[in-house]
């Protein structure tokens, strides 16, 4: 595995930890070990920037979808500084995924996310 895969999996696999921390605390270490001070995140649903707002983000995400963690799907792909990924929101209680995407991310030199752009392929319906 070349140095930059392993730096793109990290990378990846700090974002899941933000995503999937639960506690205040653990979430606001989380975002902050994942993305750099000045980074943001875009989707369809919203656009973000800094820490605080990450986490804002993320927290609402968890009370849209309690019981339900963020999975990588397949492998990380990833060229200079850019990676990209796919994912799926699932139930914890029944395994159903009624949310998935993918991610394009670039990285500050310390491997940080300094973006995020989401896609949403699977929704559930209105």
């Amino acid at each position: 595995m070349s140095e930059n895969t392993d730096r793109y999996e990290n990378a990846v696999a700090r974002y899941f930890e933000a995503w999937n921390a639960g506690e205040p605390e653990a979430l606001t270490k989380a975002v902050a070990a994942a993305w750099s001070v000045e980074g943001t995140y875009t989707d369809p649903l919203a656009t973000v920037t800094g820490h605080t707002e990450i986490a804002g983000l993320i927290a609402g995400a968890h009370a849209q979808f309690p019981g339900f963690a963020f999975r990588p799907l397949g492998t990380v792909d990833g060229h200079h500084d850019t990676a990209r990924f796919s994912w799926e929101l699932v139930s914890e209680a029944d395994g159903s995924a009624p949310v998935a995407g993918f991610d394009v991310i670039t990285l500050d030199a310390d491997g940080r996310i300094r973006s995020v752009l989401g896609f949403l392929d699977r929704v559930p319906g209105a």
